[in-house]
């Protein structure tokens, strides 16, 4: 049995942050995540992807990002279950929770934190006839490692952030870059939008939207795509490699069975302390949802911040809690 003062259920950058903030009121944290490296999709899905919402970092790779999280915490000396799901949760005699895992283990916390962002997830797939023939073949729905186009003709399909985004991060990298949308209009941040026309302005890139990937073809590999314009109709360009970059699908796994407010595939939390409505459990980051909730990671420092707050006077219910400013007493002064 591992004993600590919060069991943080998922080990991304909001759960990471919560460490940092629970340490500065010398609370210990113990994390358990499904993927066996820190970092959550930041580390495991796309490390190498450009952040620019980080206060602090006009840019800053996702990888980084977690890394520098890592060390930020590395005085409290947080511990790990990782490469274990969070399966089941109980209540011990003395009122704690007690998490037990998909590998066995048993984690003993008078408070949870889940900062599971969107769950259990996979990569929502256009609907193609051939397209399993090209996976790792051409199609990822990820981006590990940007090298890997280098000099290649790659064909982008979307119009929210993530497309947005490796648009103009691979341009300077790849022979050519082709975004796709089947709107005229993106889901993304106005600023990465108006970043995108400007690199189809001046020939950087190709951009169709109104259009949508509708074919496959190649021997061994993907070779090229068909493209079907709104008015233009169908035409067939040459690509070595293809992004759908649709989002995830998540899904819940054996939290949607622990008796919290769920609305759809979110955990309803109050925005006083982010509570979930079960008595010492919290929600932070894309797992929760309130009226105005915003699925950025700096919302989800935030929530975390507030939820340990609230966690320490659980921990600790006669104890005043004084709040200090790192400025002044440094992270040793906590």
């Amino acid at each position: 049995m591992i004993h600590t003062d919060i069991a943080i259920i998922g080990a991304g950058p909001c759960g990471l942050f919560t460490v940092f903030e629970a340490g500065l009121l010398k609370l210990r944290c113990h994390l358990i995540d499904a993927l066996p490296i820190p970092g959550g999709q930041c580390a495991e899905i796309y490390p190498k992807k450009p952040i620019y919402d980080i206060p602090g970092y006009p840019t800053i790779l996702a990888g980084e990002l977690v890394d520098n999280l890592m060390e930020q915490i590395a005085p409290f000396k947080p511990g790990f279950t990782l490469g274990e799901r969070a399966e089941e949760i109980d209540v011990d005699a003395d009122g704690a929770y007690v998490i037990t895992t998909s590998g066995g283990s048993k984690i003993h916390a008078p408070v949870i934190i889940i900062a599971g962002g969107l769950g259990c997830f996979e990569p929502r797939k256009p609907p193609l006839p051939n397209l399993a023939k090209f996976e790792k073949k051409g199609i990822e729905y990820m981006v590990k490692d940007p090298e890997v186009y280098a000099d290649k003709r790659l064909v982008i399909a979307g119009g929210g952030d993530s497309a947005l985004d490796w648009t103009i991060y691979l341009a300077d990298i790849c022979a050519s870059v082709t975004l796709v949308h089947r709107r005229s209009s993106f889901r993304g941040a106005l600023d990465s939008v108006e970043k995108v026309i400007s690199l189809a302005e001046s020939g950087k890139i190709h951009l169709k939207t109104e259009a949508e990937v509708r074919g496959l073809d190649g021997a061994d590999h993907l070779e090229k795509v068909m493209i079907r314009h709104k008015i233009d109709g169908e035409s067939w360009v040459d690509a070595d490699a293809f992004l759908p970059l649709f989002g995830l699908s998540p899904k819940l796994g054996p939290i949607a069975n622990w008796g919290l407010n769920l609305d759809k595939n979110a955990i309803r939390v109050d925005t006083k302390d982010y509570s979930t409505g079960v008595e010492g459990i919290y929600a932070i980051g894309d797992i929760n949802t309130y009226e105005g909730k915003l699925k950025l990671i700096l919302c989800g420092f935030h929530e975390g911040t507030i939820a340990v707050q609230s966690a320490f006077k659980r921990i600790h219910p006669d104890q005043k809690l004084s709040f200090k400013y790192t400025t002044v007493n440094g992270v040793n002064g906590f």
